[in-house]
């Protein structure tokens, strides 16, 4: 079970019954984001099928955004366990290797992840590849954009994993990278549902060639 950060929630969930409850929520709602969308979705549906009563939802999430916000804070927590899954257990890091394995778990989660594909990291997207819902980049925190907030996890990540150089060069080129990868990832997924396979491996290339630098 993927935890949601208390301030995605109106209130933490203490309980054991609670915690399931909450996250059966999320996964309703990505069930349904598949299903009918994001402006289709509806508070009662979610609700109903996660077996909940409409109060025990407003309860933990204010409105249909709120829960859309959680459901994308889990889906970046799950990307982050998935990559440090797959890292070695020894040995320094691979760098050119670890850029290959996080495109290759985001276009995975893409492709089978229930709710990914319309909302991955907080934007909404309508259709495959965008463009996003107006007013939806500010998803995850009322001053970072989406991405912004994806570049500190991964710097995060990388300083306290893997011993990367702390400092602004890194921060920058994070965020150039994160903006670049969304850019060429949307393309993929505009051009092929599964994600065109050619344009997969460019973006791999232009992550090497760029970090290179800064995480040799």
């Amino acid at each position: 079970m993927t935890s949601v950060s208390g301030g995605t929630l109106r209130r933490r969930p203490a309980q054991r019954r609670s915690l399931e409850r909450v996250e059966r929520m999320l996964d309703e709602c990505a069930h349904l984001l598949d299903e009918v969308g994001y402006d289709a979705l509806t508070t009662k549906e979610v609700a109903r099928r996660a077996e909940v009563p409409i109060g025990t939802f407003y309860q933990f999430f204010s409105d249909k955004q709120a829960l859309v916000r959680a459901l994308a804070l889990r889906n970046l927590e799950a990307f982050l366990e998935r990559v440090i899954g797959r890292l070695p257990d020894n040995g320094p890091p691979n760098w050119t290797g670890i850029i290959d394995l996080a495109v290759d778990e985001f276009v995975a989660m893409k492709q089978s992840r229930p709710g990914f594909a319309v909302v991955d990291f907080g934007e909404v997207l309508p259709s495959p590849g965008g463009p996003a819902l107006k007013g939806t980049h500010h998803m995850l925190d009322a001053v970072m954009e989406n991405n912004a907030v994806v570049a500190e996890r991964l710097r995060r990540l990388a300083v306290e994993t893997f011993n990367a150089p702390a400092g602004p060069d890194l921060e920058r080129a994070l965020l150039v990278a994160v903006e670049a990868a969304d850019a060429v990832l949307k393309l993929a997924f505009r051009l092929n549902p599964q994600g065109a396979p050619e344009l997969i491996a460019e973006c791999k290339l232009l992550l090497r060639r760029y970090l290179a630098g800064h995480l040799a």
